[in-house]
């Protein structure tokens, strides 16, 4: 019993530890009530939708604005009366996007030419944005190259030029256009990165390598974040589109090409606007490739190849 005396100044080892557990049961209690009340949000928001915010006003830097998705981007923010900067290495592209965007007559839209893997050019370019137009609210990295052959076939250049494009350009323009948000203390950034960076595909190990990495940032960065003085303050978006008609890819076989058609670009890029208006995290096109992703990957794994060989999809090689 001698044992059991709380000296003077000290602490009785035993009532601490009951207290201890006391404290961890009330928390996970907390904890279990706050999940719950997280579900049935999620689920009343996925049966009636979220409200869209408005974006008018933004500035939004867009790469890879020449073609394709960033095109279809650049003319439904301007519609939105967002100012639109569009980066692009293709002037001759990137001019062609402004006409398009000017003529709407809606939103401001600017054009900058810069190879989004040099890290110094970006860091100038940030630079020279905010003293001409303002700091950047929404940075959505969309440029991308997806060479389509065999890994044997991939040359080191190519592999290198799609990790410098794909993914490092993203740490680039992270590293430049972040700390203006942070001193906004406000921002959202968009990531597109794929569903070959959910699921592997043949001929795109590189592409699908790099579509990972980005899956893995956003991730990463998002929940870095939420751990310091910005949490709900900059917000988080990763795209993940089945295959889209670009020209990124030059063919897809499906047995049920109907199901597994390529995606308009337009599509595309109406759904990222919807997903940025109502800060979705992540967001699957179409949306019921994650739900599919996710039961095949309760499969064995022979038995999701099984799957996967009667699906029969494949990107042609060019």
């Amino acid at each position: 019993m001698a044992d059991q005396v709380i000296k003077p100044g000290g602490t009785n080892p035993l009532l601490k530890r009951i207290f201890d557990i006391i404290q961890d049961v009330f928390d996970f209690i907390v904890l279990i009530v706050q999940m719950t009340l997280e579900i049935f949000k999620a689920g009343v928001e996925k049966i009636v939708g979220r409200e869209p915010k408005d974006i008018s006003g933004e500035i939004v830097l867009i790469t890879g604005s020449g073609h394709g998705i960033g095109r279809e981007l650049t003319m439904q923010y301007v519609s939105q009366h967002s100012t639109v900067i569009c980066v692009d290495i293709n002037e001759k592209n990137n001019e062609e996007t402004m006409k398009k965007a000017k003529a709407l007559n809606r939103g401001v839209v600017h054009s900058y030419i810069c190879d989004v893997t040099d890290r110094e050019a970006i860091l100038n370019l940030a630079d020279k944005i905010k003293r001409d137009i303002g700091p950047v609210s929404v940075l959505i990295n969309n440029a991308g190259i997806m060479p389509t052959k065999p890994l044997e076939k991939q040359t080191p250049e190519e592999i290198r030029r799609t990790f410098d494009i794909n993914v490092f350009a993203h740490f680039w323009t992270l590293e430049a256009f972040l700390p203006q948000m942070k001193q906004q203390n406000r921002g959202h950034i968009i990531a597109i990165s794929s569903m070959c960076g959910v699921v592997g595909m043949p001929n795109l190990v590189p592409y699908c390598a790099s579509k990972f990495a980005v899956r893995g940032m956003m991730e990463a960065l998002h929940n870095e974040m939420h751990l310091g003085p910005y949490k709900n303050l900059i917000k988080f978006t990763a795209i993940y589109p089945y295959a889209v008609d670009t020209g990124l890819c030059e063919s897809l076989n499906s047995r049920f090409p109907s199901v597994l058609a390529m995606l308009d670009p337009k599509y595309v890029a109406e759904k990222i606007i919807e997903a940025h208006r109502c800060e979705l995290t992540n967001v699957a096109l179409p949306s019921y490739m994650f739900h599919l992703n996710n039961w095949t990957r309760l499969l064995p794994h022979t038995a999701a190849l099984l799957l996967f060989d009667y699906m029969n999809c494949a990107i042609g090689c060019k």
